[in-house]
């Protein structure tokens, strides 16, 4: 070899080194700090007709629940895939929206873009007929059903205040879609009044005081129709947080009401901001989020600590997402992140806009065809159990590291998730018990054994290393459904335990470790 070329290799090998950095994640596992429902991973259906339009595209086609195929075979599928997985329907025009049973309804038209209204829509019906094929779907996949109530039926806008809704909620028309309900069969494991109406609200608003008098009222109806069997849930306020309103809610509410104070989020602005891209892989920025996180939680402790903080709608972007963004592999540093942050925070579910319609939808609005998201989403749901555990390292602040006990067996399953667009971490994990430094040496020393099981990982990449992809690869493979829209298997690689974790450029890996010392997940 020429003196030119050996030189050559030294530069190639010192620049290959300046792009890797050896990062030690420390897990603590001796107590949780946070646990999750069962099915923390969520998943909404909105509204919303064919012409809701945002910055000049029209990105929901028949994905709003009176136009979604719900016999699609790969939906069917895909909602499967999860076993069980909570799905919210709701969203913005669910205040407007009649429910056509009983004898008390007089006007029951479906949803026009007339101008009126909070969004320019008027007004939805909801027929038996479509009432029922929503629990077929729903009994089919094994799913579990939020339904989000009308708020504002019997209500009517403040004369000095036209944002502002005011007068007792008018029950007669969600007790007639109940008694329809039960008197079918159907399951619904949570009802919740209202969205977007707490607060400043969107739209349209209620003061804290009467929400909580219309939670009692929802509460009470709940109860007299479920005298015997598991009552549904009772959730609210399903809105953007702010102190002082939601601590005056809670305060009003009082214990017994509700089962858990929603709340939503879109952290990253609008859709069409051009600084989206930039946005989703900054973890300075993504850290804002979790102010809000920890002020809700502590909202929940100190004036209803009876219950727990839930994410009720998050889509990163508003109005419908960005359409270069919230649909590709970029989208999963803003959206795993989210996922590690909210647990740790006591959250207990998150609930993502949305799983089919507009740009932040976990399936192609079209195609159905999962977007890379729906695969971390699923990834989490199988590997990533309620106990939440402490983990921190000192290295980059573009590498986020999250672990929970494993789900259905034994040891850890980490999250590191690599914002950085040149440095490849060797990331080493550890048990941490604060003991002495010379402890603290022979348990790493054990975790590090030649006779461990075999660590199974998951490295999850774009397809072409294009951070705007919609193709999610797989431990190097492209994740395509099978011929009978199935989802494909998702198997990890099993490498050897006492190797550091390599997580990539711009990568997410969900790492088990079966033998990890963590008393917590005993």
């Amino acid at each position: 070899m020429g003196s030119r070329a050996i030189a050559c290799c030294i530069l190639l090998s010192l620049f290959s080194v300046a792009l890797a950095e050896y990062v030690d994640v420390r897990v603590r596992g001796v107590v949780s700090i946070a646990s999750t429902d069962d099915n923390f991973i969520c998943a909404t259906l909105d509204w919303w007709p064919t012409n809701k339009c945002d910055y000049n595209q029209c990105p929901w086609g028949k994905a709003g629940i009176f136009n979604l195929d719900l016999k699609n075979k790969t939906l069917i599928n895909a909602v499967k895939a999860f076993n069980t997985i909570r799905i919210r329907i709701g969203g913005s025009l669910q205040d407007q929206i009649i429910y056509n049973f009983g004898y008390g309804v007089k006007d029951c038209n479906q949803i026009v873009k007339d101008g009126s209204g909070p969004f320019l829509f008027s007004g939805g019906c909801l027929q038996p007929k479509r009432w029922d094929e929503i629990h077929e779907f729903f009994n089919q996949t094994q799913a579990k059903l939020w339904f989000g109530l009308n708020a504002l039926h019997g209500k009517k806008t403040d004369p000095k205040d036209k944002i502002l809704w005011v007068g007792d909620w008018d029950a007669k028309n969600a007790r007639d879609l109940m008694e329809y309900t039960i008197s079918k069969g159907y399951p619904v494991e949570s009802y919740e009044l209202g969205n977007e109406l707490c607060g400043s609200g969107v739209g349209a608003r209620i003061e804290a005081e009467q929400y909580a008098k219309d939670m009692k009222k929802l509460k009470q109806l709940v109860t007299e129709l479920f005298p015997d069997g598991k009552q549904p849930k009772v959730l609210g306020p399903g809105g953007f947080y702010e102190k002082k309103w939601f601590n005056d809610f809670l305060q009003a509410t009082g214990p017994g009401v509700l089962d858990g104070v929603t709340h939503h989020t879109y952290d990253l602005g609008a859709g069409v901001d051009p600084t989206l891209i930039t946005k989703v892989q900054d973890p300075f920025y993504l850290d804002h989020s979790s102010q809000t996180y920890n002020d809700v939680a502590n909202s929940v402790k100190q004036f209803a600590p009876w219950t727990d903080p839930w994410v009720g709608e998050a889509g990163g972007a508003y109005n419908s997402g960005g359409k270069d963004v919230s649909h590709t592999f970029a989208n999963g540093f803003w959206y795993l992140d989210q996922l590690g942050m909210t647990a740790s925070y006591s959250h207990k579910v998150y609930c993502r806009q949305a799983l089919i319609g507009g740009n932040y939808a976990l399936l192609n609005t079209t195609s159905f065809i999962p977007n890379p998201d729906y695969y971390g989403a699923l990834l989490w749901h199988r590997l990533m159990g309620n106990k939440v555990l402490s983990t921190v390292h000192y290295g980059s602040p573009f590498l986020r590291a999250y672990t929970h006990c494993s789900k259905k067996k034994p040891g850890v399953t980490l999250l590191l998730i690599n914002m950085s667009n040149s440095t490849t971490f060797d990331v080493e994990v550890f048990p941490e018990f604060n003991l002495h430094p010379w402890q603290r040496y022979e348990v790493q020393s054990d975790t590090k054994s030649a006779g461990a099981p075999m660590r199974e990982e998951y490295h999850l990449t774009p397809e072409g290393g294009n951070i705007q992809s919609d193709v999610l690869l797989l431990n190097g493979t492209p994740l395509k459904l099978t011929e009978s829209s199935d989802i494909p298997e998702l198997q990890p690689k099993l490498v050897d335990p006492t190797s550091a974790v390599s997580v990539a450029p711009q990568s997410f890996v969900f790492v088990s470790i079966k033998d990890f010392h963590a008393p917590a997940c005993a």
